[in-house]
């Protein structure tokens, strides 16, 4: 209940719904969020700043995605060994069964 009472002496609710004896032509529906934006302070423009420090870090990306396109790649090898290895072994089992049959005929 504490918490209800600290919501409605919010300064920010008492924004967004309407006084409770005005009949206004604009209902809260037709609030824009653009009316609630708040320009951002000092340290919030000095935290979206470039931090030197950190520069070493953004190679990190593009390491990131070769080694994600290398393991491509060898996945794609791998599957087309284990196809290879497939195929190889049913041609031999097919020599195999026509060698018996020409032996056996």
């Amino acid at each position: 209940m504490a918490m209800m009472s600290f919501f409605s002496r919010s300064k920010l609710l008492s924004h967004l719904h309407p006084q409770q004896g005005s009949t206004g032509a604009n209902p809260p529906s037709s609030l824009h969020s653009r009316a609630l934006h708040i320009e951002l302070g000092a340290r919030e423009k000095a935290l979206l700043q470039e931090d030197p420090a950190l520069k070493r870090f953004k190679s990190h990306k593009r390491n990131v995605w070769r080694l994600k396109r290398l393991g491509d790649a060898l996945t794609i090898v791998v599957v087309a060994g284990c196809c290879w290895e497939i195929y190889v072994r049913a041609e031999m089992k097919k020599a195999a069964r026509e060698k018996e049959q020409t032996h056996d005929g």
